[in-house]
């Protein structure tokens, strides 16, 4: 019984990296999406022009699809205005529903719309992979309850995602609302990360390290500013998508200068989080005796912010390379959730030596 039940937990263990990773894959595609442009690629949702396939050239589609998608994206903020308004925020829905521009249709691309379909796809590919680890978690409802409990969470969650992208979508690609998928996508993050260390945790897989209060401390400190400094980095973001607009596209060497101050409120942050990430490795180093574990997270976690670092200098001063825009944000979120994971070992340490 306790073979199958470790099997079963073995399973469950890789199931939950695999599909840590395809997120990780996914937020890439999005960022992909957003420094092409082609968040509006499909005007409705789920489908893309209300086909399963969507279009190669605009002879397929009817004359008045501009309005007709127009008001079928309106109808739908409408919903989404009285939502707002029934849990208090009716002052932001009348701003959705008074914006004209939030009502303006795209030229059709065929570029754009297949690089935004193919986004869907693979994040419809990924919520069945999540859909699969809730699945796998019932197994452990009564052994392992926290599996099944946390899976649950991160089904629900995947489902509002969803949700929250379609309103994306119907209110063109509102800043605010993108700001908020990419929070909720770190969530979804954060909740794979604890699954597949309780699966760690359960299998006796995590070797016992000593845990001192301050490496807490730091951990926890370097979660708070990573966390600051994405939204910090979202804001940047809107502001680029604001100046492509502008500048239609063109022009990349310009767009850095036209940012205003959230571009050096972000520079001047990362300064911080370098310094606080330099103390955690100079503390553990400084020990000189560091498990293989903590060797390993030092390694990883400096590896990442440098090459973190360098994208942020490479969009600074070579003018918002597009391949760049999205490996800057991949990396935020791996640095993030390598946090997340020493955190958890590094305080379930702390509390097995504090029980000792």
């Amino acid at each position: 019984m306790l073979k199958k039940t470790g099997n079963k937990l073995s399973l469950f263990r890789r199931l939950s990296l695999f599909t840590l990773i395809s997120v990780y894959f996914l937020i890439l595609v999005g960022g992909i999406v957003r420094s092409t442009g082609s968040g509006m690629g499909c005007p409705d949702w789920p489908k893309c022009f209300g086909q399963y396939i969507p279009p190669t050239s605009e002879a397929e589609l009817p004359a008045d699809y501009k309005a007709y998608y127009s008001e079928y994206r309106h109808q739908k903020n409408v919903r989404f205005a009285g939502l707002l308004a029934n849990i208090g925020f009716a002052d932001i829905g009348e701003k959705i529903l008074e914006d004209e521009s939030i009502r303006e249709e795209a030229d059709f691309n065929a570029y754009k719309t297949w690089t935004e379909y193919i986004n869907r796809l693979i994040g419809a590919l990924i919520g069945l992979f999540i859909l699969a680890t809730f699945v796998a978690s019932v197994f452990f409802v009564k052994t392992h309850p926290k599996l099944t409990v946390y899976s649950a969470v991160l089904l629900i969650s995947v489902g509002f995602q969803g949700w929250l992208g379609s309103i994306v979508v119907s209110t063109n690609l509102l800043p605010w609302l993108i700001t908020s998928h990419m929070l909720v996508a770190l969530v979804i993050v954060g909740l794979l990360v604890y699954l597949y260390f309780l699966s760690r945790k359960y299998e006796n897989k995590i070797i016992e390290k000593p845990a001192k209060q301050s490496y807490r401390w730091l951990i926890v400190l370097l979660v708070t500013l990573m966390t600051v400094q994405i939204v910090f980095g979202t804001r940047v973001r809107e502001a680029i998508d604001v100046v492509a607009q502008q500048l239609g596209g063109e022009m990349r060497s310009e767009w850095i200068e036209a940012l205003g101050v959230w571009f050096y409120i972000h520079r001047s942050f990362s300064l911080i989080i370098i310094i606080a990430a330099g103390a955690l490795v100079y503390s553990l180093w400084k020990k000189g005796h560091l498990t293989k574990g903590y060797q390993n997270f030092t390694v990883v976690l400096t590896v990442i912010l440098v090459a973190e670092v360098l994208l942020g200098v490479i969009m600074a001063y070579f003018g918002v390379p597009p391949f760049a825009q999205p490996l800057h944000l991949l990396l935020s979120a791996l640095i993030l959730g390598v946090l997340i994971y020493q955190l958890l070992i590094v305080n379930w340490n702390y509390k097995k030596s504090i029980v000792a």
